[in-house]
């Protein structure tokens, strides 16, 4: 087969930046948020003239959640962007759709506080996007707004989305996936390699992700075996904002490759150049979202979006000494007289913890080298990388030694530890696997299919 490439962007979150996005109350939201709002027009608009100018490959995919949460003017701008830009550069483009991309609530802010802009249905989606995969598509399932594309005499792409009208983030019946199977079988049966696109990351990114239900393909293993046993072994996904790169293996022996690429508006905010050289060898390479135009504060694009992520750790921890009732609002937590008064205590003594210190309360020893740093700022930099993948705690290092004798020690107190779908997870293993990479490199490998 002929080498193919392509390159890879997700969770552009398009917010059409006139409907609003200022003000007291747009600053202390973004107290806690992750992702850019009012920036995300020029990130796009600078994502995509680089793409433009690009000329390793000619045709884009792009992950999901398209827009910031709905807008319908959010929505139009970012199909007309699509436009221009397929237009300017003749390049294809493919997507799908995702829970961000449709609402009847969404919101905005200015000096008055927060309103409310008119949504997006899911019966409306196709609209906006029908020529980017759907109207050219070799199969179509309405329902799920998933479909079939041609990418090459070689390859087809296979996009299927978990959303449905009136549902967001379903479990794929057997309905759906005995049409997904169906669609993999033809393509065996035509010649073809056949890849996947969701938005959903369908392995959990890092391990603890694996605790949170939001965080992947419900009932993913009948998902995998539905691809993997049938030929379908890499899957390109989004949603969690994070980058990583994993591996799994079916019943049967057969390699399945999930590639969850960070959000284009959020640290880590990264696209892919994926080179497809063979049926069996597939290349991918990462490339920082390019600088944008916006008051940075002197700051780099990378740094601005890495200080927007630490700001919302920080967050909590600065709300529990000034503002605790505001914490407990956001982490759902009842508020109580008690933890009124007990919170600010706790906070004042977190935020002058060192990691010595904390080795001294837990009866660890910590490395010299990195005992009289502050603990919260170790907090902040481990959490980030477990988003930004690669991440550096690994066993030998004096902060990954220092969490695993941390694991080690807790590990007998950890019981019943599961995940959201109902598997057992060794509690000391997913810690060390979360803090450390041991696996795929998460930003650029070679990956065997088979």
């Amino acid at each position: 087969m002929n080498p193919l490439k392509f390159y890879l962007i997700t969770d552009t979150h398009y917010f059409k930046y006139s409907i609003g996005a200022r003000g007291e109350e747009y600053e202390r939201f973004m107290d806690f948020e992750q992702k850019c709002f009012a920036e995300t027009q020029a990130i796009n608009e600078a994502a995509f003239e680089w793409l433009e100018k690009a000329d390793e490959a000619d045709i884009v995919l792009i992950a999901g959640d398209l827009s910031f949460n709905g807008e319908k003017e959010s929505n139009e701008a970012f199909s007309k962007l699509l436009h221009d830009f397929r237009e300017k550069s003749g390049k294809r483009i493919y997507v799908v759709t995702a829970g961000h991309d449709f609402n009847d609530n969404p919101f905005c802010f200015d000096e008055n506080g927060r309103g409310k802009p008119e949504g997006t249905k899911f019966s409306e989606l196709m609209d906006f996007y029908r020529d980017f995969g759907y109207s050219d598509a070799l199969e179509f399932n309405e329902e799920h707004l998933s479909y079939v594309a041609e990418l090459s005499d070689d390859v087809r792409l296979l996009v299927i989305c978990n959303d449905i009208d009136g549902q967001k983030h379903i479990t794929y019946d057997d309905e759906f996936l005995s049409w997904i199977e169906a669609q993999a079988k033809k393509a065996q049966a035509d010649g073809k390699m056949m890849i996947a696109m969701e938005h959903y990351p369908v392995l959990p990114g890092q391990p603890i992700l694996a605790l949170i239900a939001d965080a992947c393909q419900a009932e993913r293993d009948k998902l995998i075996a539905t691809l993997a046993d049938n030929g379908v072994h890499l899957i390109f996904t989004g949603h969690m904002h994070n980058q990583s790169i994993n591996v799994t293996e079916t019943a049967k022996g057969n390699k399945f490759y999930d590639v969850c690429t960070g959000s284009a508006i959020g640290c880590p905010a990264y696209m892919r150049l994926v080179t497809i050289q063979d049926e069996n060898t597939v290349d991918i390479k990462s490339i920082p979202v390019p600088e944008f135009e916006w008051d940075k504060k002197g700051m780099t694009g990378e740094e601005y979006l890495k200080a927007q992520f630490d700001k919302m750790i920080r967050t909590l921890i600065d709300s529990m000494v000034n503002d605790p009732v505001r914490l407990m609002n956001k982490v759902h937590i009842k508020n109580t007289p008690a933890l009124r008064k007990l919170l600010p205590v706790i906070g004042k003594k977190i935020s002058k913890l060192t990691l010595g210190g904390v080795g001294r309360l837990l009866f660890i020893r910590v490395d010299k080298s990195i005992s009289k740093d502050n603990f919260v700022d170790f907090a902040v930099d481990m959490v980030r990388s477990v988003f930004e993948g690669n991440q550096p705690y690994v066993e030998g290092t004096p902060g990954g030694d220092a969490l695993l004798k941390l694991f080690k020690r807790i590990s007998p107190f950890i019981k019943n530890f599961k995940g959201a779908q109902g598997e057992t997870l060794d509690f000391y293993e997913t810690m060390k696997h979360t803090v450390g990479n041991y696996g795929i490199d998460d930003y650029n490998a070679t990956l065997k299919l088979t």
